[in-house]
């Protein structure tokens, strides 16, 4: 990651944070495995059953006799809450005990579509989301983007009208090599061009246009957010990221100083201030 990028990822860990805290209190913690057609055969190269059978190889074997128990512990009785409950207890192991994100993710995710509750949906389809984005191998990304999908659309189906879930979505088909990115641009822009106010918008379409080299473009969106919301340290650290990239070092010193009093975290602070001092000289 090259160095100006680095505010921009603290700002970027630190929105994925509260998105994950205002539905969950922890980030990180088979019965049979029921899945759509569309996830199941989505990719040829990984799936579920191999990202479990490497994740198993690292556990200790009160681990492995855990988990066994709790994927079959689904026999008789109502099996529909009893695969819901071992889905959380499975997901709980993962994040806490096992500390494994991808399956973590899975079974979330296995939960969330057995409930079909556009919280839960959209929760866990953030999560695939967002490590799809940091995922730096091809396969693994690709079966991040398509369980994202899926579940975006499951939770779209539910609630049209959610305009943060179709450009996630968008940003899903832009990002994740599972469809044209035109596709996923479009679905973004139809959602700004609907409310030009819509912040999250936006800044995806800024991120687009800085990643295709439409500077311009995107220092421009970037500027259009901090207008509508002057405390927004993503659309503040977007125009002066942008504009050092350009070359126009008094208009980056400006826009990093402009973010100082809306930081929270000293070492991001530390940092802005000693991106200052050396754009000055």
């Amino acid at each position: 990651m090259k160095t100006p990028q680095l505010i921009t990822a603290g700002i970027a860990i630190i929105i994925v944070i509260g998105l994950y805290a205002a539905t969950e209190k922890k980030i990180f913690g088979p019965p049979e495995i029921h899945t759509s057609p569309v996830v199941a055969t989505a990719t040829k190269n990984i799936s579920i059953d191999s990202i479990l059978f490497q994740a198993k190889q690292k556990l200790s074997p009160e681990q492995i006799s855990r988990i066994s128990f709790l994927e079959h512990s689904v026999s008789r009785g109502d099996v529909r809450d009893q695969q819901l409950h071992i889905y959380h207890q499975l997901a709980a192991f993962w994040r806490d005990s096992a500390k494994k994100s991808e399956p973590f993710f899975w079974y979330t995710a296995e939960a969330a579509r057995l409930e079909n509750s556009e919280k839960s949906l959209t929760f866990a389809a953030r999560l695939f989301s967002q490590q799809m984005q940091q995922e730096d191998n091809p396969q693994t990304r690709e079966w991040e983007a398509f369980q994202a999908k899926d579940l975006y659309e499951r939770s779209l189906k539910l609630n049209p009208a959610n305009d943060s879930s179709r450009v996630e979505l968008g940003t899903v088909l832009l990002y994740g090599g599972i469809a044209s990115p035109m596709e996923g641009l479009g679905m973004i822009k139809a959602v700004a061009d609907k409310d030009s106010s819509n912040a999250y918008a936006q800044i995806t379409l800024a991120d687009a246009s800085l990643g295709s080299g439409q500077l311009e473009k995107a220092v421009d969106r970037f500027k259009k957010v901090a207008e509508m919301e002057p405390s927004n340290l993503r659309a503040i650290f977007g125009v002066a990221e942008t504009a050092e990239q350009m070359g126009n070092k008094q208009e980056a010193i400006e826009w990093y100083q402009k973010s100082l009093p809306f930081i929270t975290m000293p070492e991001m602070k530390d940092e802005v201030e000693s991106r200052i001092s050396r754009l000055k000289k």
